[in-house]
């Protein structure tokens, strides 16, 4: 995933200063894919970011982040961290997302 094809859309700067404006949403793992990032996405280990605000997300990305989120339901209490990642649950079912710039 760390060799995966990076595409930066905006500088890291403007994207992380969506957030202080409001500028984003809440997005669902299995719609990321395009989407821009707003915040720094870090799993751990081994703790070296994956994307940077400003970064979109590819294929191999959001492929890795379903395998993160299958993996930490089959296995809870062995859960995987990825900084960034957020659970939440939403009309009763539990999902995973990331701030990503407002399109």
């Amino acid at each position: 995933m760390y060799l995966s094809d990076m595409q930066p859309a905006m500088k890291p700067s403007d994207a992380f200063a969506k957030m202080a404006h409001r500028e984003i949403e809440r997005v669902p793992i299995n719609q990321l894919e395009g989407r821009i990032t707003s915040i720094l996405l870090t799993p751990y280990p081994p703790g070296i970011p994956l994307l940077i605000p400003g970064e979109r997300f590819n294929k191999t990305i959001v492929d890795y982040l379903k395998f993160a989120r299958d993996f930490n339901e089959k296995f809870p209490g062995f859960e995987t961290d990825v900084h960034g990642l957020v659970k939440r649950e939403v009309d009763g079912k539990k999902d995973y997302y990331v701030d990503c710039v407002k399109q």
